[in-house]
């Protein structure tokens, strides 16, 4: 007699390593092809001594190079956030870290219930990000959230699960970008070639937005399900609902960064200026969607002096506001992983210690 059929089991733990479990060709990855080629190199890189140590000096050597950069720059030049006021600043750090943390909710609204990380694990992979996009190319930090998240001790998501939820992230960002971008295009600083990228921008965003809601439906398809990863996709596809509540998390989110965005310009002497922080903004976001860059952080540093320079602001003063700004964003994901190492390590002591 035949067996009857085996019931799928997602999520099962894998019998290979995670890194091999995300370069197989599931849904995620399939819906965006970055994640195959970023995967597939990291784990062609770790099975390979020489890749292995071709990375570390290379990571080496351009951690060296920026500092050695750095420390000639600022040798003749004080370090920007000094020229602030420390309130203006203190108060646009405060307003990064709670967009962090609607970023982080609004990132658990794509998870179905059972799997949901804790909001913590979240904000952690993006402040572990934040940290990584200093000396790594661009889609790295995808990377690094997956496996910050991942670690952390409860984490009920599997690997495919992530990654999927953070293609879903990556859509969202794109839809809550469209009214910042559609705003920013109107800014009179703005040349033609600039307001002719944030009009593509905001037509990407667009795009998500009707592929976020068509896609429940294609999930649920008779077609799809025929296949094991349609199965597989079909109770994990974000509801409109979840969506609409991720992108009010989210839209909150960049709203929340664009205000802390127009007391930086304002203190550090570009101007107090709603729709020159918007136009920064939606630049640097535009570039952190690139498929590969020099580094994360260096890219939307560059997209935002760039915009500063086209809006009429020197090339010097340009440059030291975006590489401020990249500053306190770093500092900012810094602080939430560090918050989340040691929450996480003082609830683990304490356990000890009353176990003992």
């Amino acid at each position: 007699m035949n067996p009857g059929p085996t019931r799928f089991q997602p999520d099962a733990p894998p019998q290979r390593d995670p890194l091999a479990a995300i370069a197989v060709p599931l849904a995620p990855i399939a819906l965006e092809g970055r994640y195959r080629v970023l995967v597939g190199a990291l784990w062609r890189l770790r099975r390979s001594q020489k890749g292995r140590w071709a990375l570390a000096v290379g990571s080496g050597a351009v951690v060296v190079a920026l500092a050695l950069l750095a420390a000639r720059h600022f040798a003749t030049a004080s370090w920007p956030l000094a020229n602030g006021s420390p309130g203006v600043l203190a108060a646009a750090g405060v307003l990064l870290l709670l967009a962090q943390v609607l970023k982080a909710y609004g990132w658990g609204r794509l998870f179905v219930l059972e799997e949901r990380p804790r909001v913590l694990a979240l904000a952690a992979g993006n402040g572990g990000a934040a940290l990584i996009g200093v000396v790594l190319p661009g889609r790295f930090d995808d990377a690094m959230r997956i496996a910050v998240v991942r670690r952390y001790p409860g984490c009920p998501a599997g690997v495919r699960s992530l990654c999927l939820s953070l293609v879903m992230l990556g859509l969202i960002d794109s839809v809550a970008l469209v009214p910042l971008a559609l705003a920013a295009a109107f800014f009179p600083g703005a040349g033609w070639a600039m307001r002719a990228a944030l009009v593509v921008v905001a037509g990407a965003g667009v795009a998500a937005a009707a592929l976020i809601l068509a896609l429940p439906r294609l999930a649920a398809s008779r077609r799809a399900r025929r296949f094991r990863l349609g199965r597989w996709l079909s109770p994990r596809t974000t509801s409109r609902r979840a969506a609409s509540e991720a992108w009010a998390l989210v839209t909150g989110c960049w709203l929340v960064r664009a205000v802390a965005l127009y007391l930086l310009l304002g203190t550090l002497g570009a101007g107090f200026s709603f729709p020159l922080a918007l136009l920064f903004l939606t630049a640097s976001a535009a570039a952190a969607a690139l498929p590969i860059g020099p580094a994360g952080a260096a890219t939307q540093v560059g997209a935002g002096g760039a915009t500063l320079i086209a809006s009429g602001i020197g090339a010097s003063k340009a440059l030291s506001v975006a590489i401020s700004v990249g500053a306190l964003g770093i500092f900012s994901g810094g602080a939430i992983f560090l918050f989340a190492v040691l929450w996480r390590s003082g609830l683990a002591l304490a356990s000890t210690r009353f176990s003992g």
